[in-house]
This record gives C-alpha cells, structure tokens and sequence, in this order.
C-alpha cells in the first residue's frame, strides 16, 4: 500500500523554486519528506499554479495538470518520468523505505515502464529481491535510462525478470550520470572526432606525428602547471610518454598505481598505493594546524571497490558503447573525487580523459587532445566544475581533525562518489575537446608548415645547418618577426644587411599564409 505524505514538507527541500506558487515535486519532494542527506540537486522539478512551463538550467516547472499524486508512488513516477534516473536519491530513498513499500508500487502497475524501471533500479542498487514476480516475458522490454533524458549505454543486456534494458554505463559500485541538456546536444552535434580526422588527413603523417610530439609535451606540461608545479625536462618527457600510451593497456587498481610511481618520480616524501587514511584537498589553519577542507577524499575503506566500479564502467563502455566524451568526463571526474592517492590524483585523472576517448577510438590513431593544455586556459571555469559538486559533497560529510593534521570521515559516504550528476563536467571536457579540435591541432599544423617553408627558403637566402635555422627561426619568433640587435651582433653578426631584410621579409611571408 503506497504512504501518504504531506506535501507540505517539500518547502524543506533543496532550495525554493523562483515562482513562489510553485511547489517542488519529484526528487525534490522525496528529499524533503524523507529526509534524505543528498548533495543539493542539480536540477529539481516543482508545479505550478500557473498554466506556464519553466525550463531553465536549475528547474523544471510544470503546470498544475502535470501534478503528481502526493505519494511515495506518485512522485517517484513524476521523478523517472520528468526528470531521469537520480541514484544518489534512490539509493538514499532505499535506505529510508521499507522494501514492502517499493513491492506494493510494483505490484500496483507491474507492466509500467515506470514501475519496471522503479523495481529494476531498487533491486539492482541495494542487492534485495522484491516481494513481486517475474514479469510476463512477452512485455516489450523499455530501458532502464531514457535516451531522450541522459547520456546511456547504447546497448546493455537484457534483465528477463523485470524486462528491462540494462543501459546504465555503470555497476552498481560507481555509476555517475549525465542530463542531455541543450548545450550537451549542441557541443554533440559538432561531430567533433570527424572533425579532428579530416583536420589529420589533411597533412603528412610525418608532419601529424612531429604536432603529436609536441602537443603531448604541451598537455604533460600543462597538467603540471595545473597543479604549481614546473617539472624537469625530464619529468616533464616521462609523463608525456605516458600520455601517448594511454589506451595501450587496462585499467586496474595496479595500473593506477604505476602511473602515480611514474608521476611522482621522487617518493621519498609521498607514500605510494592507495591511501590507508583519509583524505582532503584544501588548506591548513596557519596557526591550529587543523585541516580546512574544499573536498573530502573517499573513505580509505572505499577507495578498492569505487576503482572496480569505475574500472567496470570503463568495460560496460567499451562493450556496449557510449559518448566517448561523456564516459571520460564521468570516469577522470569520479576519479579525483575519489582521490585514492596522497598525491598524483589530478594528472592521473587527467590521464585517464587521454585514456577512454583512446580506448574508444575518439579521433585519430595517435592522435592525443591536449585537454590539459585547455584546462589551463579555462582554470577558473575548470575550479567552478570541481567546486560544483565538491561543495555541496562536503555538507554530507561527517568528519573530525586528526592529530595529524589530517581528516577522519564519521559517516558512510561511498555513494556521494558512486552516484554524482556529472553533467557539468561533460560540458566542460567537450568544451575541452572542442579547443584542442578547432584551435590547438589546426595551430601547431600551421606552425610546422609555416616552419617548414622558412627553413626551405632561408637555406636558399644564406646556407646554414638545421640547428641555426632553427636559432634563427626561434629569435624571429621572439622578435616579432625583427631579428634583435643582440641576435645580429652575437648568434648572426655574419650575416649583411640585406640578408637581415631578406629572412625577416620570408619570416613575415610564411607566417602570414593560411
């Protein structure tokens, strides 16, 4: 038998809808009347009494006719109906409801799409079978997460007892979603990976591997600086590598923590492997020593099974297929949230971006986006997507200083992890990838033709080996294009007047063609 519920606790919920005669509905009602400690929605459903629907970024209002009945039933129906699949919500819901209760909805209308996908989510989140029987195997089977709504496998296998398609990209130990929302589809319909390989094939491939080369060490520099920390030239080459084989091996716990050996060189102040305490990102009081956190990490006691969700996810990926760019955004984002490691986290998420769109054969072959590099251009807007989840994250955790100066977490956290909105985040990478499609690819091709041309025809002003052309090439750069008055007096003092004129002339000619 559903519960009834006073509808007037909804006003408890994560934040009033801006129409005052609206009330909030759907996972934002199940939050308010059962209490549940979720990180603020994303976005929230509400109703009306206007006969006008508001759809914006933060809300979904409907009209009166779209009101819910004011039930456990009614409004999760409303919620899978108008607003997708919340696994943050339902698996705090599950823990808050009888399983009787969750039997009796399915029982009411055990055919409805709704109601399938309402038993299938429970049963699958918590490992409870209901008190209801296998569905008749004749229905159609419906997916568990509508396409339309967001980001899902494109195949999944069949679950015959509720009849039901299997297309959530993640297990049960790590599963983030992603909303379609207007900017989403726009930055889809680019068709970025066709884009990037008619960019490639229109250039040697000696020319494309010499850009890789670069971009790589661009990205590995970048990825450094991201963190306020210059490399060695020899660091900097070690990570490099390590991008361009991303995609070459699996994903596991081991693999991880050959990348932290390999990112943090130096061990002698880090303790390598999984952490074994807690963890946080953020700052200490200069004069207690006490932790002052922006993010708490993963419970240590977590950190071996979110890896193999999120290791798993990665294989429901790669066999059932999914947008590259949105499984990356989810697995590299879930992944330094996590923070399974003292250091390393962030270069290793950013690695495992270069690593998903690899093994989903996202552009080219050998052909690496340099998504670091853009991160670092977009550093404020890159800090706002990790701070959108990680705030509302922290007001869900129960923690205490440690002696240490460290944080010790009181409370079950491990599907704050599992189950964020990554849907921001998925923007973001996109805008990312679109950068290194439109901007840093065409760039550094341009520059190596252009290069290309200068040396060719400078050897025909005044002959000279390949290392002095390139000198020469870089004081140009340097100079706007004049050699300097040290650059003529000192490295090429040799050459006349007219010679000057004439390579700053070609300098100008080449880098002004297309």
């Amino acid at each position: 038998m559903n519960r009834a519920h006073n509808s007037r606790a909804a006003h408890a919920s994560h934040g009033q809808p801006p129409e005052a005669t609206a009330t909030p509905a759907g996972y934002a009602w199940l939050v308010a009347m059962f209490d549940l400690r979720v990180p603020r929605l994303a976005r929230q459903l509400a109703i009306s009494r206007k006969h006008r629907v508001v759809d914006s970024p933060e809300w979904l209002i409907l009209t009166p006719r779209h009101a819910p009945d004011d039930s456990l039933a009614g409004h999760l129906k409303a919620a899978l109906k108008w607003e997708g699949v919340n696994l943050q919500v339902l698996a705090a819901l599950a823990k808050a409801v009888p399983m009787e209760e969750f039997a009796a909805i399915v029982r009411a209308e055990p055919a409805g799409q709704y109601a399938r996908r309402l038993w299938f989510l429970i049963e699958w989140l918590t490992g409870a079978t209901l008190d209801v029987p296998d569905l008749d195997p004749r229905r159609a089977v419906v997916p568990v997460v509508d396409p339309a709504q967001q980001v899902a496998l494109l195949g999944g296998d069949v679950s015959r007892r509720h009849r039901v398609r299997n297309n959530l990209p993640g297990p049960a130990a790590f599963c983030p979603l992603v909303r379609i929302t207007p900017e989403l589809a726009r930055l889809q319909a680019l068709d970025l990976d066709a884009r990037a390989r008619e960019t490639i094939d229109r250039h040697a491939p000696a020319l494309v591997a010499r850009a890789a080369a670069f971009l790589q060490l661009s990205d590995s520099k970048a990825s450094f600086a991201i963190e306020r920390e210059t490399p060695s030239a020899e660091r900097a080459q070690r990570w490099a590598r390590a991008i361009a084989r991303a995609g070459e091996t699996e994903l596991s716990v081991d693999a991880f923590e050959g990348l932290q050996r390999t990112v943090i060189g130096d061990d002698r102040f880090v303790a390598l492997g999984l952490r074994k305490e807690g963890g946080f990102v953020g700052e200490h009081d200069r004069h207690t020593g006490e932790p002052l956190p922006e993010h708490v990490s993963a419970r240590a006691d977590d950190l071996e099974a979110l890896l193999r969700g999120l290791i798993e996810f990665h294989q429901r990926v790669v066999a059932h297929g999914m947008d590259p760019v949105v499984a990356a955004a989810a697995i590299a984002f879930g992944f330094v949230y996590i923070h399974p490691f003292e250091d390393g986290n962030g270069r290793i998420h950013r690695w495992l971006v270069h690593h998903v769109l690899a093994t989903s054969r996202y552009g080219p072959p050998g052909v690496v986006f340099p998504v670091s590099a853009a991160m670092e251009r977009r550093l404020a807007d890159y800090r706002r997507v990790l701070e959108q989840y990680s705030r509302p994250l922290l007001e869900c955790v129960d923690w205490r200083p440690t002696p240490a100066g460290n944080v010790e977490v009181l409370n079950a956290t491990a599907d704050l992890y599992r189950y964020f909105d990554a849907t921001a985040h998925a923007e973001f990478l996109y805008g990312c990838v679109q950068t290194a499609v439109e901007e840093d690819w065409p760039e550094e091709l341009a520059y190596l033709e252009a290069y290309d041309r200068f040396a060719v025809e400078a050897k025909s002003i005044v002959e000279m080996p390949d290392r002095t052309i390139d000198l020469l090439h870089r004081f140009l750069r340097q100079g706007d294009g004049r050699l300097s008055e040290r650059a003529r007096t000192k490295e090429f003092e040799t050459l006349s007047a007219d010679e000057v004129a004439r390579v700053e002339a070609l300098f100008a000619s080449v880098s002004a063609r297309p």
